[in-house]
C-alpha cells in the first residue's frame, strides 16, 4: 500500500458495565483477554505496521508481556481521549495513517482494518466503518416522552477501527472541551468530512454480559467448524502484519 499505518487501542478503562472486577480489555474470552484477540486483530491486517496500546497505568509491564515485543505499550490516560493523546505522541514520525481500534471488539476481521486503511489512504482525510440499523430508534426527552422518531434510512450504527490521516487525527485531538463519543466526532468538530465504508456484524462491541456471551458463543462455533482449538488460529499465524513489523525493527537495529 505504501504508506505506514499505525493502530491505536485504548485499553486503559475500567469497563464497570461489564462487571466481573477486572478491566474490562483483560477480561477473558475464550481463554485469551479480549485485548489480546483485538490486537490480533490488527496484526493479522496486512496494512498495519505500528501498533501502540495505551494500557492502565498500573498494569503496563504486564500488559507488555502478555502482546509480546512487537506492540509498543504506554500508559494511558484517565479518559479515553488522554489515552489516544498519549498513543499520538509515540506514533513513529514516518506514520501518515493512523486507525483508532476500541479494545471491545476482539471478533473484528482484519479484512475491515485493511479496508478502512485503503479508504483512507486512497485520500479519504477520515474513514468510519458502519452498519444499518435493524430496530427502530426513538428520540426520547429527559421525561421519557418520546420526541420523535428519525428515519432509520439515514442512521447507521458505528464501529471501529476508525481510520484518519494522521495530521487530520492530530488536528481533532488538539481540540478541547468538545463532548464526542467517538473519533470521527472530533474530526466532523474541525468541519472535516467523514467517509464510510461497510462494517462486520461480527465486528460489535462487548460492553455488558450478554455480550461476552454471544462473543463466546460465536468463537465457540467457529472453532467447531474448522476444527481448531483456537476460532483465529492467531497463535501459530500473526499474518503478515506482523512480519512487517519485525522487519522494520530490524531496519531500526541494523
Amino acid at each position: 500500500m505504501g504508506a505506514r499505518v499505525a493502530a491505536i487501542v485504548p485499553a486503559a478503562g475500567k469497563g464497570e458495565r461489564l462487571g466481573g472486577g477486572t478491566p474490562k480489555a483483560l477480561r477473558s474470552l475464550g481463554g485469551r483477554p479480549m485485548l489480546v484477540r483485538s490486537v490480533e486483530a490488527l496484526r493479522r491486517a496486512e496494512s498495519v505496521s505500528q501498533i501502540i496500546v495505551a494500557a492502565p497505568p498500573t498494569l503496563v509491564e504486564v500488559v507488555a508481556q502478555m502482546l509480546g515485543r512487537d506492540v509498543d505499550v504506554i500508559a494511558g490516560g484517565a479518559e479515553r481521549v488522554d489515552s489516544v493523546r498519549r498513543a499520538l505522541a509515540a506514533v513513529d514520525d514516518d506514520v501518515s495513517v493512523v486507525l483508532v481500534h476500541d479494545a471491545a471488539r476482539p471478533l473484528t476481521p482484519p479484512a475491515l482494518v485493511d479496508a478502512v486503511a485503503a479508504a483512507v489512504i486512497a485520500g479519504h482525510p477520515a474513514v468510519i466503518p458502519v452498519l444499518a440499523l435493524a430496530d427502530t430508534v426513538k428520540e426520547v426527552g429527559p421525561d421519557g416522552r418520546v420526541i420523535r422518531t428519525p428515519p432509520r434510512d439515514g442512521l447507521r450504527a458505528v464501529q471501529t477501527p476508525q481510520g484518519f490521516r494522521r495530521d487530520v487525527l492530530a488536528a481533532a485531538y488538539a481540540l478541547t472541551d468538545v463532548p464526542v463519543t467517538d473519533d470521527a466526532g472530533l474530526v466532523e468538530a474541525l468541519g472535516i468530512p467523514v467517509t464510510t465504508v461497510p462494517g462486520a456484524q461480527e465486528a460489535f462491541k462487548v460492553t455488558q454480559p450478554p455480550d461476552l456471551v454471544l462473543a463466546e458463543a460465536l468463537l465457540a462455533r467457529a472453532a467447531a467448524s474448522d476444527g481448531r482449538g483456537d476460532a483465529d488460529g492467531c497463535a501459530t499465524d500473526v499474518g503478515r502484519g506482523a512480519e512487517a513489523r519485525r522487519g522494520t525493527e530490524a531496519r531500526r537495529s541494523g
